[in-house]
């Protein structure tokens, strides 16, 4: 199964997707360049110190990438993500942004940059994904 026929096709696909959509994790961009996903930090995202936790930009990472690859082979799975934290957030919504680097027969290999509302690089992840 290829491309999504809209991106309200896509949003009801992955509202399956229940750890990243109940913990605010939106589709706001879909298309053959990519996704971009966004996430409004709240309490529930912080650590024990005040900050948002790792995994919240983890959990960002993973979902942009699968909706940015699953809009070009359905079902892709994520094989392997490296992630730099590079900044701490300070805005109150995060975004990630996926592309593909390389499309190949059975597997794929995305960029992920994370960015917070007042510019700030918060992460980058490269993840390489396996196509089912």
């Amino acid at each position: 199964m290829a491309e999504f026929n809209s991106l309200e096709e896509a949003r009801a696909f992955f509202e399956q997707d229940r750890y990243a959509t109940e913990n605010g994790i939106v589709l706001d961009a879909l298309g053959p360049e990519g996704s971009v996903c966004s996430v409004e930090l709240t309490d529930r995202h912080r650590n024990a110190e005040g900050g948002v936790m790792g995994g919240v930009m983890l959990t960002l990472v993973d979902f942009a990438f699968a909706a940015a690859a699953s809009n070009v082979h359905r079902p892709t799975v994520a094989q392997q993500i490296s992630i730099s934290f590079l900044s701490s957030p300070r805005g109150v919504r995060l975004t990630a942004k996926a592309s593909c680097r390389k499309d190949g027969r059975t597997s794929c290999v995305y960029n992920v940059d994370v960015s917070d509302d007042l510019g700030r690089d918060i992460a980058q992840a490269v993840v390489t994904g396996f196509k089912l």
